[in-house]
């Protein structure tokens, strides 16, 4: 019989070789498994994609020919039984060697099962000569090689290390909360704290490195924040244990839907297209989509999916984002850009870019921040803490007031801030929206469906990701 743990590990690394991401898949699929088995599968993926070119070089070692040469899902299990022989100690071998032979075959490739067995067999942990500095550090030759051009060869070694342990886990905790049955250890990031011993189920996992960005924004209460690109939500969340009046926007709603619980506006709707604000805020986030160099650790299928080309796409869409941004920044107002990105194109380059060319001459760049893997701990991130010039203490909510009001208007909602629900509609159910019930969809929601057969006009949406031109007007009428 093969072990729950291997079965799992198997079916999610043959879906992130389809292009699946190893996390997501493993946090719902591994659900029903015992959290023994879950641990364990997630060891056996993460590690095998986290050593993947040092794996294949093994394959040729033992077998004596390339592994791209061989059928994917044999391939996998070589993968699967090299790591679990070389890096995992409370394996035994022969359970390691039987479960994958039977997978093989189970696999629908009973042809090499012999194949898989005689390999696994040469197993040992005795040291491998590897033919190069990449592979000896498990990441592909260009990413190594631009690493030590930007950071220099020590600090890229770090980096290129740290991708390959097993990150720590962080946890927020706010200010008068003291989560039970666990054992924490404070950080130098307020409210952040490292888990040492326990279950984080009910505690809001986020890294440290995330944790440090939303202290740029130097929040105040009673302050307006623009979240632009705010799923998960994590960031909006630890916002808003500053008092302030936080609206969270994001590319698709699906993704806001996880945030109602938060108590702010959400907005789905294309950053990189136009914000559908009239209002100015006092304080903007932009943590940007980003290729996500900073988390190999993580999330190791990145580094051998990114291609240098890649960069470029993704830096022109991170320059429309902060450019847009930067138009609701109000007087005074100060916005943090981030990314969770090694990379300068993602970070300083666009940076560079749109102050060159924002139409804001009084908005000014007051200082990079970064922290590295193996250098701090956490996870990789870069942050620009821009502001715009005549600074003017706000503490009330007029710009908020200005928000809501404008909301109202353009949906046909009666709004009353101190009852505003998650997605933007009062909780009361005798809330109305255009003098209907307020499941009825406000006059800017009522569209035809769409090619997909889904109603392009669902009346939980404040915006849409359509034309962001006729979005901004219909606001701003």
């Amino acid at each position: 019989m093969i072990a729950a743990a291997r079965k799992l590990a198997f079916e999610v690394l043959r879906l992130v070789e389809g292009g699946g991401y190893a996390a997501d898949l493993l946090h719902h699929r591994g659900a029903a498994l015992e959290s023994r088995d879950a641990g364990l599968a997630a060891e056996i993926v993460l590690g095998v994609l986290r050593r993947q070119n040092q794996l294949d070089f093994l394959i040729e070692h033992y077998l004596g020919r390339p592994a791209t040469r061989l059928d994917p899902e044999v391939r996998i299990l070589l993968r699967m039984g090299l790591y679990q022989l070389r890096h995992l100690d409370r394996v035994p071998a022969h359970a390691v060697v039987h479960d994958s032979v039977e997978q093989v075959k189970h696999a629908g490739k009973r042809s090499a099962a012999g194949l898989v067995n005689a390999v696994l067999r040469k197993v040992d942990r005795a040291p491998v000569a590897f033919p190069d500095r990449a592979i000896e550090l498990a990441i592909p030759g260009w990413l190594l090689e631009r690493w030590e051009r930007h950071y220099g060869r020590e600090t890229a070694e770090g980096m290129a290390q740290a991708a390959l342990t097993t990150p720590e886990t962080y946890v927020r905790v706010p200010a008068g909360k003291e989560p039970a049955q666990v054992r924490l250890a404070p950080t130098e990031v307020p409210g952040c704290f490292r888990l040492l011993e326990g279950n984080a189920a009910g505690l809001r996992i986020q890294d440290i490195s995330s944790q440090a960005v939303v202290p740029l924004l130097d929040l105040r209460r009673g302050q307006t924040l623009l979240d632009v690109c705010a799923a998960p939500g994590n960031k909006t969340a630890q916002a808003l244990e500053a008092g302030v009046r936080a609206v969270a926007c994001d590319l698709r709603w699906r993704r806001l839907a996880a945030m109602k619980s938060l108590g702010c506006p959400l907005v789905a709707a294309d950053g990189a297209l136009g914000l559908p604000f009239s209002a100015r805020f006092d304080r903007i986030l932009v943590d940007a989509p980003c290729s996500g160099t900073g988390t190999l650790a993580r999330n190791p299928e990145i580094k051998w999916r990114l291609e240098a080309s890649d960069l470029v796409d993704l830096h022109a869409r991170q320059v429309r984002l902060l450019r847009n941004a930067l138009q609701r920044l109000a007087p005074g107002g100060r916005l943090v850009y981030s990314t969770c990105s090694l990379e300068p194109e993602e970070n300083e380059s666009v940076v560079v870019e749109v102050l060159g060319g924002t139409g804001i001459p009084a908005c000014t760049m007051e200082k990079y921040w970064r922290r590295l893997p193996g250098r701090e701990p956490g996870d990789g991130f870069f942050g620009a803490v821009l502001h715009s010039a005549g600074f003017c203490e706000r503490r009330d909510d007029s710009l908020a007031s200005e928000l809501l009001a404008r909301m109202e208007s353009a949906f046909g909602l009666s709004v009353d801030p101190k009852a505003w629900s998650a997605h933007g509609r009062r909780r009361s159910p005798a809330a109305t929206a255009s003098g209907g019930p307020l499941g009825t969809p406000s006059p800017c929601a009522r569209r035809p469906r769409d090619a997909a057969g889904s109603a392009a006009g669902d009346p939980r949406r404040l915006a849409s990701p359509l034309p962001a031109e006729a979005f901004v007007a219909r606001l701003t009428a």
